[in-house]
């Protein structure tokens, strides 16, 4: 992974490479690895979940949980995966994606608008039996001031949202996906659960209404959700 680009550049030119460069920025600054499989599951389900007819942009989109019109459009906001990135930012799924591709579980297909498809290699890794190591997007650095004190809500996905009530929901499914023996990203998206404690729906017509809940996610764990959010009250 760490050699890959300059692997690339010189198999193109019909020549091999026999270790790093010790020049480029790659060499000179590796980049931190980390298990990339969970992050690997999703982008891979992604390009599935939207036909693999989608670039990048789209699937990342899709994984931020984007509240966009084309997303609306094609109901793509009722996926399963839809929202399940809303951790990551658009750099770092953009960078996760490209790095699938350079490992062969996806490919672009040029002729087709860059689309997105799965490889063969790709079933394995969806299958959990085979594990994916990334490199960790370096971050930009930025200023922010140091916090005064303690807060009961926080910032996250640009929504501040009631912490305690954000982290019952996260126990809940983490309880039910257990339960059923799945990702708990499968059940709902952090994106979901954010909508959830802003939305705060109390009947099934108004949890039909949160990021991500179709009617069959509503059959399956609406009233367990519903009672959690309101309980409390």
């Amino acid at each position: 992974m760490r050699y890959r680009r300059r692997e690339l550049l010189l198999a193109y030119f019909g020549e091999h490479h026999d270790g790093g460069c010790g020049n480029c920025d790659v060499c000179l600054d590796p980049p931190e690895l980390y298990d990339g499989t969970i992050d690997a599951q999703k982008a891979l389900s992604a390009v599935y979940r939207v036909g693999q007819r989608f670039g990048i942009g789209h699937v990342v989109d899709v994984l931020r949980g984007s509240a966009s019109e084309r997303i609306a459009d094609l109901r793509h906001d009722e996926l399963s995966v839809y929202g399940v990135g809303a951790d990551h930012s658009k750099d770092e799924w953009t960078s996760i994606i490209r790095q699938l591709v350079h490992l062969g579980f996806l490919r672009q297909d040029i002729a087709d608008y860059s689309t997105l498809k799965l490889t063969s290699a790709a079933t394995p890794v969806l299958k959990g039996n085979v594990a994916v190591t990334l490199a960790k997007p370096k971050a930009r650095i930025k200023h922010t001031p140091e916090p005064t004190k303690k807060r009961s809500k926080r910032q996250l996905a640009g929504v501040e949202i009631d912490d305690a009530l954000f982290e019952r929901l996260r126990e809940l499914r983490r309880t039910i996906a257990a339960e059923k023996g799945v990702p708990a990203y499968t059940v709902f998206g952090d994106a979901s659960l954010i909508d959830m404690t802003v939305r705060h729906p109390r009947t099934p017509e108004e949890f039909l209404e949160v990021h991500g809940v179709g009617m069959t996610k509503l059959k399956r764990y609406g009233e367990a959700f519903l009672a959690e959010l309101s309980a409390g009250e």
